[in-house]
């Protein structure tokens, strides 16, 4: 159903149309899953957002705060939009965002290396930047809590 569109989305983005992968940002079509490679485990939550920022009517603070998390890996398309989006969300809650560069793009390389420029400019004013190897690494280096 696209009963919770807002008009303004409907009246600016192709949402509910047919597209290669099914209509276009609707639950349940093909387009909207994810990614077999990066698919969740049983254990693992989804953020179903409906807007462009992943804060935005979701419970994604709450789950974050009642899990203790300080500090936010973004990653995901395009950087311009939902991944600033979702930056600034996040550091206006306080979180410290870490933006994966090279594992964001857009489907314009200029909007995406000014993006990236924008979030971390001023010192890292909403972002820090970090690729994915030093992100896997890093993670590697750390005592799993769990064990």
């Amino acid at each position: 159903s696209m009963s919770d569109v807002h008009p303004n989305k409907l009246a600016k983005a192709p949402i509910g149309q047919p597209g290669p992968m099914g209509r276009i940002l609707i639950r349940g079509e093909p387009g909207h899953d994810i990614v077999e490679e990066v698919y969740p485990t049983t254990d693992e939550e989804v953020v179903d957002k409906p807007g462009k920022g992943s804060f935005y009517g979701t419970d994604l603070e709450v789950m974050l705060r009642s899990r203790g998390v300080s500090t936010v890996l973004v990653c995901g398309v395009t950087t311009e939009v939902c991944v600033k989006s979702s930056v600034v969300e996040g550091n206006d809650r306080g979180f410290s965002m870490v933006v994966v560069s090279d594992a964001c793009a857009s489907y314009f390389p200029e909007f995406h290396r000014v993006a990236l420029e924008m979030m971390s400019a001023q010192n890292g004013i909403f972002a820090t930047l970090a690729t994915s190897e030093s992100v896997v690494e890093a993670l590697r280096a750390t005592p799993d809590e769990d064990a």
